[in-house]
């Protein structure tokens, strides 16, 4: 039988920033390769949560089987490591029915995840990250930077002074473990060659992708986003923590409380947008396995999907 680690090195990776044009590449990619999907988009995991995480539409869901999405409930927290076993689970299902396995997603620490495997570390300290987001919002977040860099200089320098998540985890696994997370990551940092595997990232000129996010973002609230808050909040009474990092929910939620116009909230969600974009393609760049595909100006699908069947097909994964 095929080791599950050999066959996700043989699946196809459509990654991308947000907005980029995912979905539609990816049914047209996954019938011509004749795939399953499997969402590697950390917010499509929730029901309910549709408008704002810009999820499959159903009509789109029946065309190709689609996987780890709507598997749990808005108020309920769910993990890297949850989603790693889901996903290799999909896979082998996938793969015993004779199909190839798509993954399509934006989330880059799944995609990490999936290609070089898990780095679970220490279980979250809520009242530890409490405590640093409050010094961030007295300090700012240059002092939230200088802090990492006096603890894991390897890791301050691969992360952005806005990544404040990823920034807050590796300060919180220094204080629980006495050691620099990017040492405890060195052993899952075994690189595939590109051209043994097929992972692509859509990619945009960035005043294309920017028009591609203000257009996503009128349509979110054009579409309903407040409506289908207002519905969460009343089913499920608040987000969790992990639910609630999804781009627009924060803002929706702090409207509806008349904590500010919607003209505001809508801005904020654009600029929250914008640079939640850059980090995605920053993090993609940065993963050796990960080839970026440029797209022109006029972006068409048909002719984006034969490129990357012309560059999968000549790759050994």
């Amino acid at each position: 039988m095929v080791e599950i680690d050999q066959i996700v090195k043989r699946c196809w990776f459509l990654a991308g920033a947000t907005a980029s044009g995912k979905t539609g590449v990816s049914l047209k990619l996954g019938d011509a390769i004749d795939a399953e999907i499997i969402s590697m988009d950390s917010m499509a995991i929730y029901r309910s949560m549709d408008v704002g995480t810009a999820k499959p539409s159903a009509k789109e869901r029946t065309q190709i089987p689609h996987h780890l999405i709507d598997i749990c409930d808005p108020n309920e927290n769910f993990s890297t490591s949850q989603f790693y076993d889901a996903a290799r689970t999909c896979v082998g299902e996938i793969w015993d029915r004779g199909k190839t396995v798509l993954f399509v997603g934006g989330t880059a620490l799944y995609l990490k995840t999936l290609l070089r495997g898990l780095f679970e570390g220490p279980p979250a300290d809520w009242e530890f990250r409490k405590e640093i987001e409050d010094e961030v919002a007295e300090m700012g977040d240059e002092f939230l930077h200088q802090r990492l860099q006096m603890v894991d200089p390897v890791a301050a320098h691969q992360l952005h002074p806005n990544d404040h998540r990823r920034i807050i985890r590796a300060l919180e696994v220094f204080k629980v473990t006495g050691k620099p997370l990017s040492h405890l990551q060195l052993e899952f940092d075994n690189k595939t060659a590109p051209e043994n595997c097929r992972v692509f990232a859509l990619r945009h000129d960035r005043a294309i992708l920017h028009d591609r996010i203000e257009q996503r973002v009128t349509t979110m609230f054009g579409e309903g986003l407040l409506e289908e808050v207002e519905l969460i909040l009343k089913n499920y009474d608040s987000l969790s923590r992990t639910a609630a990092q999804a781009v627009g929910y924060k803002e929706a939620i702090a409207h509806l409380k008349g904590e500010m116009s919607l003209d505001e909230a809508i801005e904020r969600v654009r600029i929250r947008t914008r640079r939640f974009a850059r980090h995605q393609e920053t993090w993609f760049r940065g993963l050796h396995e990960c080839e970026m595909i440029d797209l022109p100006a006029e972006f068409d699908n048909d002719a984006t999907v034969e490129l990357l069947l012309n560059k999968g097909q000549q790759r050994q994964a």
